[in-house]
């Protein structure tokens, strides 16, 4: 029998959208508080239900989605990734039946819904790694029965994310971490030459949970294959991969598809497989279009010894320290003639002194085409910034290139200054994606002619690769160019963005003063609160999100006639709108108004934010991945919802996940208080609102005006100033 579920401390807080503080204070002083069922002295764990069960009785229990439901029960009968995987067949298979079919099941008897799970798994178990040993008892009932109203309520991949959430230790101790969508689909895009269709045929030697697959899948791609040496991971990437393939209408004929890992409608082939790809290669004699890869690092026990003499080694026997270098020829040898491959790769890979022979010979015989660096966080490990390698089998025949492009999109990204307050613009992932894109496009198209930006890409000339070091970090090639070239130009460049600085540091001094924030008393303020799903009933708010859909007819309106977009990072940063919108929404998209709040969807390195909308920003569009709440103005006003709901405490409280951490708004609380005193705690917070973003612009412009005079000492335009210093 199932253990019964427990909860921790913090649990409990995220259960009931109140501070950890909260929760010790219940414990406190609360006799019936339920007592601890396990855990240790310094971390106790209490009975879900019995926990569930207090809070009911005073009201604090949040109304839980359907997603919420899953993750609970997951706890107690699957609380780790393989257990959960054994759920993944019957995700797949039901959620291609009509939504009637699957509520009916539910509504069965204990065993009538276990003989059903059973029978409605049992055409994918053999497409499904490790599915095979899955089975369903009467006791399994109650999960099964909230896994399918999360499919029917929250969709399929949704509940496949929930699935997936858990650790994957496996992986991890291996050096390998899931891609992040975004760096995922920038991989992917990397894969489509100038003018030509998507890659057919793409394939992921190290597949995890298929995040580059399903990528390649959005691109246009027909026929995915990966593999993985974590028999879970693998069963996952398949169940992803399977329901993003199917046909878009989930009331489809059931039968129209073949289960053999293809979708008949769509003609999408799909094909996942456990084992270790180096050492028991699944596809040995499988060629692919194209490749997409992050391969584990670090890992010394890759076989060296055992594959000392494979043929895969055509540009030599990497050494035990080298795993990552043959992952990249293993990936080389998957491809057709003129294929391409786009690796994730660390770092050190491209300096190592031990691999110097092999990254030699793959820039001598045209194997390397571009290393481009990428900025520090983006992906895990976050504290380094990642390369990605773009690699071609060349044609036997074909002319060997003669150069190899260089993206420095990690280094200073283009600058422009504007003259009258001295701010940059910097629109973060998606100017880093915009520039190593177009920089590869352009090198693609025209290598021997390609036009070097400044600071950020250059196409270096192999015989200037082959020195003895074989260094091929894009930061050592490539070089920005001065600010000014006359020495008098480059002083008076520095004279004004002193002059610029030196406003800031006052505008930020002045925002530091102003009246005392007064103590609220000898013990802080308490207050009744309510979520944010109970302001939505009450019609106090507006949720809306940005549409997924684009129109499929009509006239496309593009450039100029469409207003920017909102982005993520946008919020995240302060700035300015700077997404572009491509395609106009079938909807027409959400419009941003004056006094709208906007919340990210992800906490960014476990910070949250949210954004009052003002008369810059109205008329843009709001971006992917952000919440918008549309509060009445007469009930709530727009600052102090927004302090509020970027509390700290609150955010945690509302949020799940592990590696990527998600917020649920409808579970953030906001104090009750009168319009009038709302509107005193919303000028304050917007006064420090204020005074982010002056300390945000006098933080950029220091960095600008140290990088101005150091580039004129180092150039020798500017001489060290006089007098003690």
């Amino acid at each position: 029998m199932p253990q019964p579920a427990q909860v921790t401390a913090a649990e409990i807080s995220r259960l009931a959208g109140v501070t950890r503080a909260t929760v010790s204070n219940w414990r406190r002083r609360h006799p019936d508080f339920p007592a601890p069922s396990g855990g240790t002295e310094t971390s106790p764990a209490y009975d879900l239900s019995a926990v569930r069960a207090w809070l009911a009785g005073r009201g604090q229990l949040p109304d839980g989605s359907p997603a919420d439901d899953l993750r609970n029960a997951l706890r107690s009968d699957a609380p780790e990734l393989a257990h959960r995987s054994r759920l993944l067949p019957l995700a797949v298979e039901a959620s291609r039946l009509p939504d009637t079919d699957v509520v009916k099941a539910a509504d069965s008897g204990d065993e009538q819904l276990s003989d059903w799970a059973g029978r409605t798994s049992r055409s994918y178990l053999m497409d499904m790694p490790g599915a095979w040993k899955v089975t369903y008892s009467p006791d399994d009932a109650g999960l099964l029965r909230v896994l399918l109203q999360c499919l029917v309520e929250e969709g399929a991949a949704q509940t496949l994310e929930v699935l997936a959430e858990g650790d994957g230790g496996d992986s991890r101790a291996g050096g390998a971490y899931r891609t992040p969508p975004p760096v995922a689909e920038l991989m992917a895009a990397l894969l489509r030459g100038a003018g030509e269709a998507y890659p057919g045929r793409v394939f992921d030697p190290a597949c995890g949970m298929g995040g580059l697959l399903l990528a390649a899948l959005g691109q246009g791609s027909r026929e995915v294959s990966g593999q993985d040496v974590v028999e879970t991971l693998a069963a996952h990437a398949a169940a992803r991969l399977a329901v993003a393939a199917r046909p878009a209408d989930p009331h489809a004929d059931a039968g129209s598809a073949a289960h053999a890992g293809t979708d008949a409608d769509a003609g999408t082939v799909v094909q996942v497989r456990v084992g270790d790809s180096l050492r028991d290669d699944a596809f040995a004699t499988s060629v692919a279009d194209a490749v997409l890869c992050a391969p584990p690092y670090g890992h010394r026990e890759w076989g060296h010894e055992d594959l000392a003499y494979d043929s895969r080694w055509v540009f030599g026997l990497p050494p035990k320290g080298e795993s990552e270098l043959a992952w990249v020829q293993h990936c080389l040898g998957h491809l057709t003639e003129g294929g391409r491959a786009v690796l994730l790769m660390p770092p050190g890979a491209a300096l190592r002194p031990s691999g110097r022979r092999i990254r030699a010979e793959m820039v001598r015989r045209g194997a390397l085409r571009a290393v481009v660096g990428l900025p520090p966080g983006v992906a895990v490990p976050l504290h380094i910034g990642l390369h990605l390698w773009i690699l071609e089998r060349q044609h036997p025949q074909a002319a060997l290139p003669s150069t190899v492009l260089m993206v420095d999109a990690a280094g200073p990204e283009s600058r422009t200054g504007d003259e009258t307050d001295g701010r940059h613009s910097s629109t973060g992932w998606s100017t880093v994606r915009e520039l190593v894109v177009g920089a590869w496009r352009d090198f693609d198209r025209h290598p021997e002619a390609f036009d070097p930006v400044q600071g950020v890409a250059q196409a270096v000339a192999v015989i200037d690769l082959l020195d003895e070091a074989v260094d091929l970090s894009p930061a050592r090639h490539v070089r920005a160019v001065p600010v000014a070239a006359e020495p008098d130009e480059l002083a008076e460049t520095a004279y004004q963005v002193r002059g610029r600085l030196r406003r800031a540091a006052t505008g930020l001094v002045t925002l530091t003063g102003g009246g005392v924030w007064p103590p609220a008393g000898a013990e802080s303020r308490s207050w009744r609160t309510a979520s944010v799903a109970d302001l939505l009933r009450g019609d106090a708010l507006t949720l809306l999100r940005a549409p997924t859909t684009v129109r499929t007819s009509g006239p496309a309106r593009t450039g100029g006639d469409l207003p920017a977009t909102l982005t993520a990072r946008d919020v995240v940063t302060r700035r300015p709108a700077s997404g572009e919108a491509e395609e106009e929404p079938s909807d027409g998209g959400v419009t941003v108004e004056v006094g709208d709040v906007v919340l990210p969807e992800m906490l960014h390195e476990g910070v949250g934010v949210a954004r009052v909308v003002d008369a810059r920003d109205a008329g843009h569009r709001l971006g992917r991945h952000l919440h918008l709440l549309r509060p009445d103005p007469t009930r709530l006003d727009p600052w102090f919802l927004a302090g509020f709901l970027a509390a700290e405490d609150n955010l945690n409280a509302a949020s799940s996940g592990t590696s990527v951490v998600r917020v649920d708004p409808r579970r953030l609380r906001v104090p009750l208080l009168p319009l009038p005193e709302q509107q005193r705690y919303g000028q304050a917070f917007r006064h420090l609102h204020a005074l982010r973003v002056a300390a945000d612009l006098a933080d950029r412009l220091a960095d600008e005006t140290a990088r101005v005079l150091a580039a004129g000492l180092t150039g020798g335009a500017l001489l060290p100033p006089e007098g003690p210093r």
